[in-house]
């Protein structure tokens, strides 16, 4: 019989167990991934992890101890407004 080692959780979760550990659902993560909102990740191997203490830090952002707190920073998952350089204006046409 192997003793009993203790259960050591792994360095990197993927993006279901990340969303998971955040209580999120995948697709609210892929959105603040993509959006850039969310925690740091890697690509190891083409796939995308992050580290637990990645997504700890992210969420220690958002702790506040009143709902008029103004200090949380964790942000929505959506788009913010982009600059739209000059050159690439609404002048510009599709064929």
């Amino acid at each position: 019989m192997r003793p009993d080692l203790p259960i050591i959780p792994p360095r990197y979760l993927r993006t279901k167990e990340a969303a998971e550990f955040l209580s999120l659902s995948a697709r609210t993560l892929e959105k603040h991934r993509t959006y850039g909102t969310g925690p740091a990740f890697r690509k190891l191997g083409g796939r995308v992890v992050y580290a637990i203490d990645d997504l700890e830090a992210w969420a220690d952002r958002g702790a506040v101890t009143s709902t008029s707190d103004p200090r949380g920073s964790v942000l929505p998952a959506k788009r913010h407004a982009t600059i739209v350089s000059p050159a690439y204006g609404a002048a510009r046409r599709h064929r």
